[in-house]
């Protein structure tokens, strides 16, 4: 027989942000503990809105398993004594697993008698220990954030109001920081009543009666729908951020999508603006035409019903108004600042206490990005763009909009550097010296501002590791790894010439000429390539198989380029080459004997078989373009040629006796086999490849 089970927790409204991940847990935890339990169970779902978090179990067993374990005790030579009486190490067995000697048995495992006790326990009601397993489990969850309230010690997400637990019909009696469990849930907080919930099976219906989507994507299906009928019904593309729907999706318990309008006079401030205020402050989506122009209207979701959603729409219009209003005034106070009265007062704000000030920062930028432009060797209009834009790349820090909008540093940068005359593309560097801004940002698209990106991040992470702010588990306060995988990408997307030890070498360099650090410059070099090698290792995870990323990486990773395109190649010929198996089979041989060698040299004067002769004018002919390839990082060749020596090498250890007596034979043949194991090295540690 078995019974549905219903928790349902009622709270005062959740932040939305912690529903998502607290309703996951809640689920998960009590999943996790019928099995402990030994509770058969059928689907789990869960429930949520601001106001609750609800998980309802089908089908739980009315009674825990039954059990029947055997645990092996000491060997017989061990329990049993010379007189053949029960030793005390098997009567402590005994003891220990709640047993009587006479219940022993005897089975042999690897040729040894040992001791065996059974033991049996019957399951009890499940109903006798859901009580004091919804306490543990309430008592475990963990939040971002706690909240104590009036005097109880007990802390959550948000204080406790009321509680429904139901194991079928029958309620759970548990009590929390002063309520007690029943049977009676709340609607809706303007539009509901409380409401008595008969069995858990009647849940969702009942809420729904009371003004309460309870089910998450059911309340997320509402949105998407009525949000898509107003864009059809208006000709409008309304623009649906998925972090806003998911945030807006925990702030309401009814959906119902409205609109409202502000002034035209309004879109003359930058659409980034209007866009950043609208979704940011207001949780509105905006409106766009089909040409991907913002038009003077919003959409929001209302926590009711479609009545007086004039009203509704009058009061979101105000708001937005004076936010509007806000932005407008600083917009047209910051263009008022010269770009050098911003730019000078960067000097008094800290960057990091030992690290100096945003106006230090600024000037290694420059230095670091000046020794970039030269060693890329870019044209010398593009040099001079590069230096005015690191020059100039915080002076927005200082604007109001950007003290207002944080997320607008970059933007209003380009738009006030446009509107002060400066050139096109140093102002669009501006903007594009924060990209990317996260895993799923583009990388800057002009080279002026991916040296300046790159020259920013790779200051703030050698600045951080020169004082020992190294990323550690989940604390990486700078974001150091995102810094450290948008220098990879960027340098992966533009085929940068330029190796990671060489921008390492320009950070450090100038970080060892304007500051005091307090590493060594070898003990950061270090930690520098081993944190890059990771961000490289994710780089190629994404599109290449485990094995084939250790492999190339094994022959370097300095150079973004070339480990790339050696892993697409090596990718490409795993996948769809029957025979390269038997190909790699042969490098390996090729390097499991060059260990053995002490050095690389090869004398023609010392060769004794054809095999051996075969095999060195087969790489001597082809080595030269295979390292060519490898320079070039035309990869696809160099495999091809390195592959080409496979026959060769087949020959060679078919007819040739590699170990032979004469020690100068020996060692040429090691030599050999060592210098063509340094070519296949240079593109990949085969050995890595897993069949």
């Amino acid at each position: 027989m078995s019974k549905d089970l219903l928790f349902e927790i009622g709270l005062e409204e959740v932040p939305a942000r912690f529903v998502r991940g607290a309703i996951e847990q809640l689920q998960d935890r009590m999943e996790k503990w019928l099995s402990s339990i030994r509770v058969n169970h059928g689907a789990v779902e869960a429930y949520a809105t601001p106001r609750r978090l609800a998980v309802i179990i089908k089908d739980v067993a009315e009674k825990q398993e039954d059990i029947e374990e055997e645990v092996k005790g000491p060997s017989r030579k061990i329990a049993v004594d010379e007189n053949g009486n029960w030793s005390k190490a098997a009567l402590g067995f005994a003891r220990s697993q709640g047993v009587s000697p006479e219940q022993f048995t005897f089975k042999e495992l690897g040729g040894v008698e040992y001791i065996y006790a059974t033991k049996s326990s019957k399951g009890t009601e499940t109903s006798e220990v859901i009580a004091e397993g919804l306490l543990q489990i309430l008592h475990a969850m963990t939040f971002p954030k706690f909240m104590r309230w009036a005097s109880y010690d007990f802390k959550f997400v948000r204080p406790i109001r009321w509680m429904v637990a139901l194991f079928g019909s029958d309620v759970v009696s548990i009590e929390v920081a002063g309520v007690t469990s029943g049977n009676i849930t709340r609607g809706h907080r303007f539009l509901g009543k409380e409401i008595e919930i008969k069995e858990p099976s009647a849940y969702v219906e009942a809420l729904r009666s009371e003004h309460v989507i309870v089910d998450i994507e059911e309340r997320r299906a509402m949105i998407v729908k009525q949000i898509e009928e107003l864009a059809k019904e208006k000709n409008w593309t309304i623009g649906v951020k998925e972090d806003l729907l998911e945030e807006i999706l925990f702030l309401v318990e009814t959906p119902t999508v409205l609109y409202g309008t502000f002034e035209s006079s309004f879109l003359h401030i930058p659409q980034d603006v209007l866009i950043t205020s609208m979704r940011e402050h207001q949780r509105y989506f905006p409106v766009f035409d089909d040409k991907g122009t913002l038009l003077p209207y919003f959409v929001t979701v209302r926590n009711g019903g479609k009545e007086s959603l004039d009203v509704i729409a009058k009061g979101n219009e105000k708001v937005l108004r004076a936010r509007l209003s806000d932005a407008k005034f600083f917009y047209e106070e910051d263009q008022k600042l010269q770009i050098k009265d911003a730019v000078s007062k960067l000097e008094s704000i800290v960057f990091q206490e030992e690290m100096g000030t945003v106006g230090d920062k600024v000037r290694r930028i420059r230095k670091i990005a000046d020794a970039l432009a030269a060693k890329l060797d870019i044209p010398a209009d593009q040099v001079e763009s590069v230096s005015r834009a690191a020059d100039i790349c915080k002076f927005d820090l200082v604007t109001q909009m950007v003290y207002e909008f944080p997320e607008l540093q970059g933007v209003m940068g380009e738009d006030y550097a446009l509107k002060a005359g400066e050139r096109a593309e140093v102002a669009r560097a501006i903007f594009e010296h924060y990209q990317p801004r996260s895993a799923s940002d583009q990388v800057p698209a002009s080279m002026i501002g991916s040296i300046v990106s790159i020259a920013d991040k790779i200051d703030t992470i050698v600045g951080c590791f020169s004082i020992g702010i190294i990323p550690t588990g989940s604390q990486d306060p700078y974001a150091l790894r995102r810094q450290a995988a948008g220098i990879v990408q960027i340098a992966y997307e533009h085929e940068l010439p330029i190796t990671l030890d060489a921008i390492f070498e320009i950070g450090i360099g100038v970080h060892e000429s304007m500051r005091v650090m307090k590493r060594p410059a070898d003990e950061i070099r270090k930690d520098l390539q081993e944190f890059f090698g990771l961000r490289v290792k994710k780089l190629l995870s994404e599109t290449m198989r485990y094995d084939v990323v250790d492999a190339v990486i094994s022959a370097q990773y300095n150079d973004i380029v070339s480990v790339t395109r050696r892993g697409a190649a090596l990718m490409n010929a795993v996948v769809s080459e029957e025979d390269f198996k038997t190909t790699v089979d042969s490098f390996n041989r090729v390097g499991n004997l060059a260990a053995k060698a002490s050095n690389a040299s090869v004398s023609e004067e010392v060769f004794v078989e054809d095999g051996e002769r075969k095999l060195y004018d087969a790489w001597k002919a082809t080595s030269p373009a295979y390292q060519e390839a490898i320079a070039r990082h035309d990869a696809e060749k160099a495999l091809s040629l390195a592959s080409s020596w496979k026959e060769p090498i087949t020959e060679f250890f078919d007819s040739v006796m590699v170990m032979a007596e004469d020690e100068a034979v020996r060692a040429n043949r090691l030599g050999l086999l060592a210098s063509i194991d340094q070519d296949l090295k240079s593109f990949a540690d085969f050995s890595k490849l897993v069949w």
